[in-house]
């Protein structure tokens, strides 16, 4: 495939793809998801909020056979309020549901099931208990969240996980309002943290946990404490220089080659000789006899004398 003149070039990697989904989330959905499936765990996926899709890819990866995988996002269309539009035009001016699908089938053999709209059709789409997975990091206001996590708890399977994003950012107090509120008074029980998003579940959290500090207490590349707060147990994640988990590349990987690497400097010519001065033709010195002759003789003749000694010869008159 040749990339035109002022195209995006394709993604050859998940790094490739736009968007923010740190190496540790990206570590923390394939335990879970590898998990699950280990545990012959069934049940469809579903994604509110996909941006240009690298965690979309990601959980894709993870389909199983008879499966379903849904993704909900408003791309380039209508918000339903002036609230939500405003933060769509600021934060995602750039997404629509083309770059979406190119990236994603630049990975996948098709898409999942796309419902371009609010969040807030989730309840007349998706099944009650058909989910095992669930990725919220759609709007960041308090009234879509709490909306939200009220449909993840309903699509939710027994020891389903749903994950909660930017529930700590300074500049999403609207998403830790629903995220805290849903752990104190509607149910849910936290798993884990991460810098980045909480992972929780509304059953006993204790034997995924203790898998969990397990695996974890293995790695020298994350940082781990273990804290309490209000009577449940928090499991708190940070990267300390981990590397993403091995993932397929894309289609693309081999199609377009990487830029023809500058060649490396060769050393520099060396310089011609220069060519040695020549020294001028040393003037023939007259004796001092013929030039004390010259200087007595009269003028005429000397004018003659010098004449004769060019070759030339005497003007006529």
């Amino acid at each position: 495939m040749t990339v035109a003149p002022g195209m995006t070039r394709p993604p050859r990697e998940l790094a490739d793809v736009p968007g923010w989904f740190p190496v540790l989330d990206q570590m923390l959905f394939t335990w879970f998801l590898d998990r699950q499936e280990a545990r012959e765990t069934r049940g469809d996926l579903l994604e509110v909020g996909v941006y240009m899709g690298r965690s979309a890819i990601l959980l894709g990866h993870h389909r199983q056979e008879g499966e379903q995988y849904t993704v909900c996002d408003l791309f380039e269309g209508d918000a339903p309020d002036d609230a939500n539009r405003a933060e769509a035009n600021k934060s995602y001016s750039r997404l629509t549901r083309q770059i979406f699908e190119e990236n994603y089938l630049s990975f996948h053999d098709e898409l999942p099931r796309v419902l371009q709209g609010p969040s807030s059709i989730l309840p007349d789409e998706v099944e009650p208990r058909s989910c095992r997975f669930v990725h919220i990091d759609g709007s960041h206001l308090y009234e879509h969240v709490y909306g939200d996590i009220g449909a993840a708890h309903d699509v939710l399977l027994p020891e389903g996980i749903v994950v909660l994003d930017d529930f700590r950012s300074e500049h999403t107090p609207g998403v830790s309002m629903a995220a805290w509120e849903a752990v104190l008074n509607r149910g849910l029980r936290p798993i884990c943290l991460s810098t980045q998003k909480l992972y929780g579940t509304w059953d006993d959290p204790e034997p995924v946990q203790e898998e969990l500090l397990a695996m974890l207490r293995e790695r020298d590349d994350c940082h781990l404490s273990v804290q309490q707060a209000a009577g449940r147990r928090i499991i708190r994640l940070k990267s300390k220089g981990m590397s993403a988990p091995p993932f397929p590349h894309s289609r693309h990987y081999e199609e377009i080659p990487d830029p023809a690497p500058e060649p490396a400097p060769g050393p520099a010519p060396t310089p011609a000789p220069r060519p040695a001065p020549t020294s001028p033709r040393p003037r023939p010195r007259r004796s001092r006899a013929r030039r004390l002759a010259v200087d007595l003789l009269p003028p005429v003749v000397t004018r003659a004398i010098r004449r004769a000694r060019a070759g030339g010869h005497p003007r006529g008159a």
